[in-house]
């Protein structure tokens, strides 16, 4: 059996009540995991919106997966950006971490590393933001977890393809 591949997806759908719930339908019925899902109106005018999935399988799930989304009737358009060349991937998290003394410095020196901003803080608290990669989020997560991290709030993953082309 080949490996599983991890597959950012982007779906162009009609923006209208149920279309998430299909698209996710087909995912659950199916036992096909997601791992990050956002959802956006992308065009008011033509009602449009965009569902970015991120997802992992073999090569034949995600072809079944693009297969299937692909007959849905709101669905528009599907487009596996990572088959289809380069493409910017970006995620926004809000860390929330306790800290006082010297974990308090630390905190704050590990967030400048990770160009991650303070936008609120306590006497005994930040709130983080931080973007980019689901790699860099994870990692400066992980480095803020010995230091009194409290809670995350992840926005999942949006991602565009490069050039000119739109989807």
């Amino acid at each position: 059996m080949s490996d599983t591949e991890r597959h950012t997806i982007s779906v162009l759908v009609d923006n209208e009540a149920g279309v998430l719930a299909r698209v996710i339908g087909l995912f659950s019925g199916r036992g096909y995991n997601i791992e990050s899902l956002t959802v956006a109106e992308v065009d008011a005018a033509n009602a449009l919106s965009r569902i970015t999935v991120v997802t992992v399988g073999t090569p034949m799930i995600i072809e079944q997966i693009k297969a299937q989304l692909d007959r849905l009737v709101p669905v528009h358009r599907v487009v596996d950006l990572t088959n289809e060349g380069a493409y910017v991937e970006r995620e926004l998290a809000l860390v929330k971490v306790k800290a006082s003394g010297n974990r308090r410095v630390e905190s704050l020196r590990i967030a400048d590393i990770f160009r991650a901003r303070a936008i609120d803080s306590t006497a005994a608290s930040f709130v983080f933001e931080i973007s980019g990669s689901t790699e860099k989020l994870d990692a400066f997560i992980g480095l803020m977890e010995p230091l009194g991290l409290v809670d995350v709030s992840r926005t999942g993953v949006a991602a565009i393809a490069r050039g000119t082309e739109g989807l």
